[in-house]
């Protein structure tokens, strides 16, 4: 648009401010100095429970007393000592090593170390392949639906 028309300036002065502090602001340390050399009033209070966290370690709450009374048992299952015993024995007469054991199932040898010990909790998959490399039988207890092993005679 340049020469449609007279062209004025507009010097009137243009002031820029400083915005107003926010509440942290007004509660920062400079701030609150600068009003107590000023004389101003200044008020101080104190949160309750500021800055601790008794919440968290007050008194037994209702939950943790729950917990405490619960007696059911959450153990796992571990491996019976009649599948670590027919293990080691079917192993013995195969006259195997227990890394040798685990390199035929593709398991590492802490998998078969943990069976024989008793620690591992039972796996259904390892359990089939134990008994295929092995030629083990499983039997079926019927009370407890658990797989157990017999030497193949």
């Amino acid at each position: 648009m340049a020469g449609v028309g007279p062209m004025t300036q507009d010097w009137e002065p243009v002031v820029i401010r400083k915005k107003t502090p926010n509440s942290a602001a007004k509660r920062d340390e400079k701030t609150v100095n600068a009003a107590r050399r000023s004389g101003a009033d200044i008020e101080t209070v104190r949160k309750f429970n500021a800055a601790t966290n008794k919440a968290a370690s007050s008194s037994t709450s209702l939950n943790t007393k729950r917990l405490d009374d619960d007696t059911e048992n959450l153990a796992h299952e571990r491996v019976p000592t009649e599948l670590k015993k027919a293990i080691m024995q079917a192993r013995g007469e195969k006259k195997l090593t227990q890394s040798q054991l685990a390199q035929l199932i593709n398991e590492k040898p802490q998998v078969i170390q943990e069976y024989e010990s008793g620690k591992a909790i039972p796996n259904q998959q390892i359990l089939i392949k134990l008994e295929r490399a092995l030629e083990l039988n499983s039997v079926e207890r019927s009370n407890t639906n658990k797989t157990l092993f017999k030497v193949k005679n």
